[in-house]
């Protein structure tokens, strides 16, 4: 199946729109092949308010509204203990919110961006859309990671080479509670450390200690701005440390 031929059995949809690349051009090409589309962005304390401002952005841009839904997820006891279930638990209550709000809307259908690349042994919240019937048409039609990036960047999508992005939740290591605290600390770091142009990183959080995952281009950059970067990070964490494995040589969320 083609993603046209997913659209034009599906001729009227809601989009869970992340602000990520997968989401954004399964938006586009719903507008492409004719759908009547809305994307609906859940707003929770493990989104940044980048990934916000970009959904705002796309969406605009490619005509389709966009509903903002807010919920607290840390208020679940069960997400917030961050056990081995949390993504699957945070996911389900994602995707149940925008199931309700699109059903309200008059939207039967709710798709979402998980692509052909995506591992489902890797990815617990691949159970909650199953569980949901939610669909995935990148996966169902097979199209990659690179293949999303190759066909937005010739339809000139903005955010075509944009890095993948995991929710700040996956930085606090599994079994240390989360809280909004940890969460504020780790949006702020990461935010000063993209205005000084460092891009596709991490700030790990363990206890009281930050540990920064950097592409191996940006280690030259992080010694040269050593002093700075550490003045702004010592605000918020008791100490500091790079992980020297670079993040593009190895596999990381």
């Amino acid at each position: 199946m083609t993603l046209q031929e997913f659209f034009e059995n599906n001729k009227k949809l809601a989009i869970a729109l992340s602000g990520g690349i997968d989401s954004v051009f399964l938006m586009y090409a719903a507008k492409k092949y004719g759908a009547a589309v809305r994307a609906y962005f859940v707003k929770t304390e493990f989104q940044p308010c980048f990934e916000l401002c970009d959904a705002r952005r796309e969406a605009g841009a490619c005509g389709v509204e966009l509903s903002v839904i807010e919920l607290s997820v840390l208020g679940d006891e069960s997400i917030a203990e961050n056990g081995a279930e949390r993504c699957y638990l945070c996911k389900k209550r994602i995707m149940q919110s925008i199931a309700a709000a699109a059903k309200s809307d008059g939207y039967a259908v709710v798709c979402d961006g998980t692509n052909a690349s995506d591992d489902a042994d890797d990815r617990p919240g691949f159970r909650a859309l199953s569980e949901l019937g939610i669909i995935s048409p990148l996966r169902l039609c097979g199209i990659t990671k690179e293949e999303i990036r190759r066909l937005s960047r010739e339809e000139g999508i903005a955010v075509w080479d944009k890095p993948s992005y995991a929710c700040m939740a996956t930085r606090v290591k599994t079994g240390e509670r989360i809280s909004e605290e940890k969460l504020l600390a780790i949006e702020a770091s990461e935010d000063f450390l993209r205005e000084r142009g460092f891009s596709d990183f991490r700030v790990r959080l363990h206890k009281d200690s930050a540990k920064l995952e950097l592409r191996r281009d940006d280690f030259e950059k992080l010694l040269n701005e050593r002093a700075v970067i550490l003045d702004k990070l010592k605000a918020y964490f008791k100490s500091v440390t790079v992980d020297l494995e670079a993040r593009d040589e190895k596999l990381c969320n």
